[in-house]
């Protein structure tokens, strides 16, 4: 006797927003899934948005931050499980944080309320929160912490900014040394405080690279450049997602190649030289990808039992 193929019911609430588009086209084609679409009256209508939470096996939501909450609120009574892309529920009570290479992919395959990591503290946490755990950072540890963003993740109002004539060249901002990713930043790298963190958009739709430099005596035993590369690796060794390169790029230059499609993986690099006590740890990656819609999918796809890469665009 064959048995029943189960579909999963998913509705994306914000489905047409930027990180809402990018999921449905890495959904495109999936049996595993049903779709519960709303129609452009439909999905400004809080009834209408109230039953398809409840209808859903899977919410994700793709809104700001109070409208997630919002939309938390609307699906209580229901078993809905819900995968929320905004900041609201980083560091919340009962949510569990969808990053599967740091938290553990066995807490998201059970959790019913997951929240999807920031862009940024994807990278940063990437490199930072392994070396954290070997004993190699200190948790008191300061840290600064560069990020180049491509202009796509800052919404509609940022796109069309850069998008427009006599866009900027480069924006610069956070100035006050705050940010919303902070808190996630600190708490899952095990860290006592937050990085300085100097983020920035730069005139290319997509792509990111996180920058956090590092000497020899940053490291709780004076470990260099080479240890450093050689216990990322051994950490990410499992990661169908996240490699780490075994060499420094070539002519010590790393471009950000935005591809127009995206990608969903993430590359570390540590980058120095032989008997120089200081180096570079960077992260490149997709804001739309890895550091939004792909860690969505990859966690949609872990909840429901599912290998983590199906869908994903990793070349």
């Amino acid at each position: 006797m064959n048995g029943a193929v189960v579909t999963t019911r998913v509705f994306i609430d914000g489905a047409a927003g930027t990180t809402g588009l990018e999921i449905r086209e890495r959904l495109a084609g999936r049996s595993e899934f049903e779709l519960l679409v709303l129609d452009d009256a439909q999905r400004k209508s809080e009834a209408a948005r109230r039953d398809a939470l409840h209808a859903a096996d899977i919410a994700i939501l793709c809104l700001p931050d109070d409208a997630a909450k919002e939309a938390v609120k609307l699906a209580e009574g229901s078993n809905t499980r819900i995968i929320d892309a905004s900041s609201a529920h980083r560091v919340a009570d009962g949510w569990t944080y969808g990053f599967p290479e740091i938290i553990g992919h066995e807490k998201i395959a059970e959790a019913q309320f997951v929240s999807n990591p920031g862009c940024y503290p994807t990278g940063f946490l990437a490199l930072i929160a392994p070396l954290v755990r070997a004993g190699i950072l200190s948790m008191t540890q300061p840290l600064i912490c560069y990020g180049f963003s491509g202009y796509s993740g800052g919404g509609k109002s940022l796109i069309e900014r850069f998008e427009a004539p006599g866009a900027p060249a480069f924006r610069s901002y956070a100035l006050g040394v705050e940010h919303k990713h902070l808190p996630e930043m600190a708490k899952y790298a095990d860290l006592a405080m937050a990085p300085t963190f100097a983020p920035s958009v730069v005139p290319a739709y997509r792509g990111m690279l996180i920058d956090i430099p590092l000497t020899v005596h940053d490291t709780a035993s004076g470990y260099g450049h080479d240890a450093v590369r050689e216990a990322l690796a051994r950490f990410y060794a499992p990661s169908p997602l996240i490699s780490v390169a075994l060499e420094s790029p070539v002519n010590q230059e790393l471009i950000l190649h935005a591809k127009a499609r995206g990608w969903d993986s993430m590359e570390l690099f540590v980058i120095g030289q032989a008997g120089d006590h200081d180096m570079r740890l960077i992260a490149r990656l997709d804001n739309l990808g890895k550091g939004a819609s792909g860690a969505a999918i990859q966690n949609l796809n872990i909840m429901c039992g599912l290998p983590e890469t199906t869908g994903l665009r990793l070349g």
